[in-house]
């Protein structure tokens, strides 16, 4: 009996300390698993339940909601899609899973991105240990997220072919002034990240769809003429179609605001074509014999001289071109015409013109004079002789295909909706056109320009106009081949010869 009192007392002994082993071993149990607290982190953060997500953060923040809030306000986000990695563990009590996630902005499309969920066991329960990097990475260490409005254009201006403008193509100026013409300005959007000290850098950007407009410009030609110009500071080169007017390159490098368009600079001597055609027009022959002195004075007036003081004696008209004799053509010009006849001759090649580009433009101007001296000095592209490169262009092609078209850089409808009607085209004298296209050849076969690496086929005019109170004369080259004729100027650049010709040159070699 009493042994059996005894098993009794030593089962219910058993029994109590079984009972407290049990309790103490279930107040130190983790409630919850890694794996499962991860999967109802992202369930919920897929949903937008933010309250619930909280629960299973570990000590969240007091703005832990608003800074979800905020981020899907901010950047108008409409869902986010999430796909864990495999969880591992990173030591006792701690563990984490990669994850990629894809949020779906309203005005960018899909922005994806990577991050990582810590956990760990924290007062008996495993918990999401939150940070902001969690949300995104690059939100960490004080980081933010914008959504920035951006100004953009709705135009988009495209070459003849239809292909992008060059690459600094030095047209921008042009191109930039004409998009307004084709549309008012439009919003875009950009998302920026910005950290402290650093500079911000563009994660995502969506612009309005641009309307397509083309140019005139030719992407090979205008990509030889800006790469003619490369190294070469305060120069221009227009190229046009002598058939259409149509302006095939506009590469513009000029300083201080200086227009190849719109502004004009004393010609130098390649306003001799106009000088020549106006002798022509007054029965000079092209082989006539002219006298081409070192220094020619006009009768009581002032002295003119050659570059160098160069004598020749007798040569032909045609040679005096290519030579680019100013003692022969202030003569021959003060002698055989007045200086309204000369200035007549400038207005029929274009000269005393507004150009209707769609970019505005102008020619050039010779002003009234009675003074000898100063009529001397008009005929050499001296004086108060002024002409934009564009002109100077205009006058080469209207030499190659023997009519002076307005040049422009869009479809004639839209030159008229922009700048107006253009001048209609001028058809020229069919004799003294012939004359000035072989005195153009003989200055490249022999004359200014000869041996310089031009291709053949190239005829044109060098120029060298002073420019009063500089050192530095600016210098010029016009001419043609085939259907492309062209302008080249460099502001204070010295002689046509030296430093224009060389450009024309590697122009041809680019195309």
């Amino acid at each position: 009996m009493r042994r059996r009192r005894l098993i009794v007392l030593v089962i219910a002994l058993v029994a109590v300390v079984g009972a407290g082993a049990f309790a103490v071993a279930a107040s130190n149990r983790v409630k919850g698993s890694a794996s499962q607290t991860a999967a109802d982190y992202f369930d919920a953060w897929g949903k937008g339940d933010v309250s619930r997500m909280a629960r299973l953060v570990y000590q969240p923040p007091a703005d832990f909601a608003v800074r979800h809030h905020r981020l899907t306000e901010d950047l108008h986000i409409e869902s986010i899609r999430l796909t864990p990695g495999r969880l591992k563990s990173t030591g006792e009590g701690a563990a984490e899973v990669p994850f990629a996630g894809v949020r779906q902005l309203a005005d960018l499309g899909a922005w994806p991105f990577d991050s990582t969920l810590r956990l760990g066991v924290r007062d008996r329960a495993w918990k999401v240990l939150w940070a902001p990097e969690t949300l995104h990475p690059l939100l960490k260490d004080g980081g933010t997220l914008e959504l920035d409005e951006v100004d953009a254009s709705v135009t988009e201006l495209v070459t003849s072919e239809g292909e992008r403008i060059p690459n600094d193509s030095y047209a921008d100026a042009y191109l930039n002034q004409l998009k307004p013409e084709f549309g008012s300005s439009s919003r875009g959007w950009e998302l920026v990240s910005k950290a402290p000290g650093q500079p911000a850098r563009q994660l995502l950007t969506r612009l309005p769809k641009a309307d397509v407009e083309r140019t005139t410009l030719s992407r090979p030609v205008q990509a030889a003429a800006a790469r003619a110009l490369d190294g070469v500071d305060d120069s221009a080169m227009v190229v046009i179609r002598p058939s259409t007017g149509e302006i095939l390159a506009l590469a513009d490098r000029l300083k201080n605001n200086y227009s190849a368009v719109r502004d004009v600079f004393p010609p130098g001597s390649v306003f001799k074509t106009i000088t020549a055609a106006a002798l022509l027009g007054s029965g000079l022959d092209p082989a006539a014999e002219v006298r081409c002195p070192g220094t020619y004075t006009i009768p009581f007036h002032a002295p003119f001289k050659n570059d160098g003081e160069v004598d020749r004696g007798f040569i032909s008209f045609t040679d005096a071109y290519a030579y680019s004799c100013n003692t022969t053509f202030v003569e021959q010009a003060t002698t055989r015409l007045t200086a309204d006849q000369l200035r007549e001759t400038a207005d029929e090649w274009g000269f005393s013109r507004q150009i209707a580009t769609g970019i505005g433009g102008t020619c050039g101007a010779m002003q009234e004079t009675d003074d000898p001296d100063m009529f001397g000095l008009d005929a050499i592209g001296q004086g108060q002789v002024v002409a934009t490169p564009l002109c100077m262009a205009a006058l080469a092609a209207a030499v190659q295909s023997g009519t002076w078209r307005s040049p422009r850089l869009l479809s004639d409808a839209e030159v008229r909706r922009i700048d107006g009607i253009p001048h209609k085209d001028m058809r020229m004298d069919e004799g003294i056109v012939t004359s000035l296209r072989d005195m153009m050849a003989a200055v490249v076969d022999h004359g200014t320009a000869s041996d310089m690496g031009l291709p053949a086929g190239v005829a044109g005019k060098t120029g060298t106009a002073e420019v009063p109170d500089e050192e530095l004369s600016h210098a010029w080259f016009i001419g043609y081949r085939d259907d492309l004729a062209f302008c080249v100027f460099v502001r204070h650049g010295g002689s046509g010869r030296q430093a224009a010709v060389p450009i024309a040159a590697r122009f041809f070699s680019g195309l």
